[in-house]
């Protein structure tokens, strides 16, 4: 069963500069089950993934635009790895997605009211999403406006520490497709690279950041996901889609490069939420 309400449209462009409420309580920020950006199955996350059980809420006052019982969407932001889910209109041409939340908690006022209040219990985090036999609630923030996902950690306050961010694994891969493990091999042949590090399973950066000699050549953000048809694609140099960001289950994407004959230094850099920092360089020799 789906019920659908039509708001006010509000077409303001530009993302608001005010945070959202915490949609659930007690949050520490270095627990999450899965990042915004992380590697999901097949696609990119547009998703925040808590790690624990939760009576979830309202993160602003807003419309109450649908309440997802079961699939029937095609959207990239709408899956049905949500399960049951509450969506609701803010300001801004802000949505806020509620998801994998346990059917028999659903708040019923939600099937006879039109608006939603900051702090509303929506229901409590069930097993209804993708990740069954894990009670977290699935959380999304988009941007009606511009079609992009937005990471909900940009609109929400900023509290407790973060995961360690580590740059492990670096391999290069060149537009023929051949990889070289940086570990084993510094001596390449000239030309344009992809540069990946080992992929962690749950901690994700907000930026990655990629040099030669110094010089910044590569920035990916994840403040957003924009979509182009039926793909989700993260900012940078370039737009990058899945299957450039992880190639394979194992790397994720820090930039592109391009290298000239002459010794070359690679630096590379993560940056958190909190714009903590981790870093390293290496020294190469291309031909």
């Amino acid at each position: 069963m789906i019920k659908r309400i039509i708001p006010l449209l509000l077409t303001v462009a530009i993302i608001p500069l005010f945070a959202f409420d915490w949609p659930q309580e007690a949050i520490i920020s270095d627990i999450f089950f899965s990042y915004f950006g992380q590697l999901r199955g097949e696609t990119v996350s547009t998703s925040l993934i808590f790690a624990d059980t939760s009576d979830i809420k309202a993160a602003d006052d807003g419309y109450i635009i649908s309440i997802i019982n079961e699939y029937d969407d095609d959207s990239c932001f709408f899956p049905s790895t949500l399960g049951n889910a509450v969506i609701i209109a803010h300001e801004n041409s802000l949505l806020t997605v509620y998801g994998n939340i346990d059917k028999e908690t659903l708040n019923e006022s939600l099937y006879t009211q039109t608006t939603a209040t900051k702090g509303m219990i929506l229901g409590t985090s069930g097993n209804a999403g993708w990740q069954q036999g894990h009670s977290s609630l699935e959380f999304q923030t988009i941007d009606m406006a511009n079609g992009n996902a937005i990471n909900p950690r940009i609109l929400l306050p900023r509290v407790g520490t973060e995961l360690a961010l580590t740059l492990t694994g670096i391999t290069l891969e060149n537009t023929s497709g051949t990889k070289y493990e940086l570990l084993a091999q510094r001596r390449l042949p000239a030309g344009i690279y992809r540069v990946y590090r080992r992929r962690q399973e749950v901690a994700m950066p907000y930026k990655t950041r990629v040099s030669i000699n110094g010089v910044i050549v590569d920035e990916i953000a994840y403040d957003q996901l924009i979509q182009n048809g039926t793909k989700l694609y993260a900012v940078g140099r370039k737009n990058y889609s899945k299957e450039v960001l992880y190639p394979e289950q194992g790397l994720h994407l820090l930039g592109e490069i391009t290298l000239t004959p002459g010794r070359n230094t690679l630096g590379m850099t993560l940056t958190d939420i909190l714009g903590a920092e981790t870093s390293t360089a290496y020294s190469l020799t291309i031909y």
